[in-house]
């Protein structure tokens, strides 16, 4: 089975309006983040090994830092999707790394902004893989690689381009780009 590129967004940092750990208009991630624990600001992670916490879990490596042994008072696993976790860091006035589109959609905002945005190291690609039927023999081959057929076609990725929240667009379509 292989991998076909879908579309992508970006992650961003988001964090209080009076960022506490000073990190606000950087486009460097990794600097952010090592600010973050040198102040010991609350940061709030998924901690739930989804695709968003394992990029997270790579950026405090990249940062130098071994967050499974450093982690202190000041960084809160909430073990929750995306939508908790940044209703946690919402009401704690936590930083959070969050993938853009779910920012734009998201509503409990309180005092939390985009912090940092930009970095190249905070690309999000999604992509689609049909399910081995061989291995799994409860998946609906046929009606997956429909919806794949589908996803990839031109006019799946125009469905992608147009949807737009608030008159903003949350993915770009690139099935088209077989290095992504």
């Amino acid at each position: 089975m292989t991998r076909q590129p879908v579309m992508y967004n970006d992650f961003v940092l988001v964090g209080p309006k009076s960022d506490p750990a000073m990190v606000a208009g950087g486009k460097d991630i990794v600097a952010a983040l090592r600010k973050v624990k040198s102040g010991a600001s609350p940061f709030v992670s998924r901690g739930d090994r989804s695709g968003t916490h394992m990029a997270e879990l790579a950026l405090w490596k990249t940062a130098g830092i071994d967050i499974a042994n450093e982690k202190g008072p000041w960084y809160r696993d909430t073990g929750q999707g995306m939508g908790p976790a940044l209703n946690a860091a919402s009401s704690m006035n936590g930083y959070i790394l969050t993938d853009r589109a779910t920012w734009i959609a998201f509503k409990n905002r309180g005092d939390l902004a985009i912090l940092i945005e930009g970095d190249k190291r905070l690309f999000n690609q999604y992509g689609v893989i049909l399910v081995n039927p061989e291995k799994h023999k409860h998946v609906k081959k046929d009606l997956s690689q429909a919806f794949i057929d589908w996803i990839i076609s031109a006019d799946g990725q125009k469905a992608i381009a147009d949807y737009r929240i608030g008159g903003e667009q949350l993915f770009f379509p690139n099935a088209n780009d077989k290095g992504a």
